[in-house]
């Protein structure tokens, strides 16, 4: 994928709907994510009429954090205009920090893809068994993140099938040939050219217990592509344990305010706290190293100063013997290696050392 090309660990500060709707609201968010030093903002793309019916319930988070009303209510309460994407695109272009948008219905996500052509998408967990909306992702030709929340490995994995036949040029959609275009090499280098997939719990806020971070190695091994985390735990620790397990991905929602009214604001973090996972990320990112086990350029000044050579013990005669007895071991480093102790004891000195002489 395009961003994960420079090797650094990709921040989306996960704006979503903790905008309330309000335009300047998206616009202080958007402020706060590129001050905290996030790779990207991203917001939440839908037609609330498009996306659920009028019976549909609210989950049990909201019933709590949400004012009165279905879930249609709510999400129309949520909805940002197609012009205030335009305008926030902008904002983030002058700020230097990537937008972003999950889009949840096909009219949206022709919008994001056709007139905002944005090169990076993200593909929301409540979507992952939406197969029609699975295959508009694919043909759009942006990179895809992909949140694997609620989902299982065959899961992933049908929706992986229908990624790789939009992404191929399939033309018959079914279930037999999205196998058959998941099992092909051209399926799965495509996937890898364009494809994350997120480790997600679908509930907020996400109990540690939940957040099952190993789920990254087990996605990253069955489908051979970068994993990451979509985090809705309080506090910054999964998100740091994450990038030490290799995640390429980081995804935290952004509140500027936890205790206002909204489904999201709870399981999010405030800029502060932001700005400090930020600078954790990158502070364990450059941790990880290489992982070639070497001294370090700094670290190999010290060898010598820190290791230990064969030393005199006492006065030594050229052609006398060294035994235990006139042998000892002691710093600095810059004399016979102590692994060579017991080659040299019984042997035959070839010089004179007075004691505390380095051998």
């Amino acid at each position: 994928m395009t961003i994960l090309m420079n090797n650094s660990v990709f921040v989306i500060a996960e704006a979503g709907v903790n905008h309330n709707g309000s335009l300047q609201l998206a616009g202080e968010l958007v402020r706060a994510a590129a001050e905290s030093g996030a790779d990207a903002v991203k917001f939440q793309t839908f037609r609330a009429s498009n996306m659920v019916t009028k019976e549909a319930e609210k989950a049990n988070y909201q019933k709590l954090l949400t004012e009165e009303g279905s879930q249609l209510e709510m999400l129309k309460r949520l909805e940002l205009p197609y012009d205030a994407h335009k305008q926030l695109m902008s904002l983030c272009e002058k700020l230097e920090i990537k937008f972003l948008s999950t889009a949840f219905d096909s009219e949206s996500l022709t919008f994001l893809s056709r007139v905002l052509n944005l090169a990076i998408l993200k593909i929301p967990s409540g979507e992952i068994t939406n197969g029609p909306l699975l295959l508009q992702y694919a043909r759009t030709g942006s990179d895809l993140i992909v949140s694997t929340g609620m989902a299982d490995l065959s899961e992933i994995r049908e929706a992986l099938g229908v990624l790789a036949f939009g992404m191929i040029g399939g033309v018959m959609p079914n279930r037999d040939n999205f196998i058959e275009a998941y099992e092909s090499g051209e399926g799965k280098g495509k996937l890898r050219e364009r494809v994350t997939l997120l480790q997600c719990t679908t509930d907020y806020p996400t109990r540690p217990k939940d957040v099952n971070l190993r789920a990254m190695e087990t996605m990253q091994k069955e489908f051979d592509l970068p994993v990451g985390l979509s985090d809705h735990s309080e506090g910054i620790t999964a998100a740091l344990s994450a990038v030490a397990l290799g995640g390429a991905v980081i995804e935290k929602h952004l509140t500027l305010d936890k205790s206002l009214v909204g489904p999201d604001h709870q399981a999010s973090i405030e800029p502060a706290e932001f700005t400090m996972m930020v600078k954790g990320i990158r502070q364990v990112s450059e941790m990880l190293g290489d992982g070639i086990k070497r001294p370090r350029k700094r670290e190999a000044a010290n060898r010598s100063i820190v290791r230990k050579s064969l030393v005199a013990a006492t006065e030594i005669k050229n052609g006398e013997t060294l035994s235990i007895d006139n042998l000892t071991i002691k710093r600095p480093g810059t004399g016979r290696s102590p692994m060579e102790y017991w080659e040299l004891v019984g042997s035959t000195s070839t010089a004179s050392y007075a004691e505390d002489d380095v051998i």
